[in-house]
């Protein structure tokens, strides 16, 4: 898929990863609609890129909401890229000094990390089936960020490790689905960055974090996610997989 001419929506495209893929997206030529809660850092991004990209107020969970960012998306040219980096991260135990975890806090991160990433998929996907197909019949690419978590969660990320793992568990039926409309699906199940997430967190222990990662023994850099996303895209080999991203981290129990 030619990035250069395309529209792109990519969700949680504010700060941290999303920010990142936005960035590079512009600079190779796409037309990006940056989606986002966060209206500051939205618009102020999208103020820095130009021309080429627009922000849309929007919660990934809300159907109408999103549905209102994707004719944004296509309204500035043929939509052939999603990239879904919206998510919240939370760290509470299912048994903690109250008592259970109150099940709208475990439900919240439910829709946004999953069922967000769902609803923004099948919209897009509506779109870009409409799209003419390029010479390999490609009318679209998504892409969806899983986490390692997924596969090693850690105490305390019951809710964060299941939502990553419905993202991970969906990109293969989602990419047999899609297939007769040319679109392809793939995630990225990124270790450790350096984004909003960990930024809350104190020095030593993103130092810590950092230290954990076999090669390169360092957090990951949004640039760095941006460039695999850009991979995905151009390489039409690449469907219906979850990549890991993450410096051969293998996350232990805490």
């Amino acid at each position: 898929m030619h990035i250069a001419g395309s529209s792109a929506l990519v969700t949680g495209g504010a700060s941290g990863l999303g920010a990142g893929v936005a960035r590079h997206l512009v600079t190779l030529g796409a037309s990006v609609t940056i989606v986002d809660v966060n209206h500051e850092a939205g618009a102020a991004l999208a103020k820095e890129l130009g021309a080429q990209a627009q922000f849309v107020a929007a919660d990934v969970a809300d159907a109408e909401q999103m549905r209102s960012a994707v004719e944004a998306a296509a309204a500035v040219g043929d939509l052939r890229i999603l990239v879904c980096c919206a998510g919240i991260a939370t760290a509470e135990r299912t048994l903690g000094k109250d008592g259970p975890l109150p099940l709208e806090r475990f439900t919240r991160v439910i829709a946004v990390n999953l069922t967000g990433t769902f609803n923004a998929v099948r919209l897009a996907a509506a779109v870009m089936a409409g799209n003419t197909p390029n010479d390999d019949g490609e009318r679209g690419v998504v892409v969806c960020t899983a986490s390692i978590a997924a596969f090693e969660g850690q105490i305390g990320q019951a809710a964060y490790s299941a939502s990553k793992a419905g993202v991970a568990g969906m990109t293969l039926p989602l990419a047999r689905e899609l297939a007769r409309y040319g679109i392809r699906v793939v995630s990225i199940a990124p270790g450790t960055f350096d984004t909003p997430m960990l930024a809350g967190l104190p020095e030593a222990a993103i130092t810590a974090l950092a230290q954990q990662v076999p090669f390169p023994s360092r957090l990951g850099r949004p640039a760095e996610f941006a460039a695999l996303v850009q991979h995905i895209i151009e390489n039409p080999m690449l469907n219906g997989t979850t990549i890991r991203l993450d410096g051969a981290l293998r996350m232990g129990p805490r």
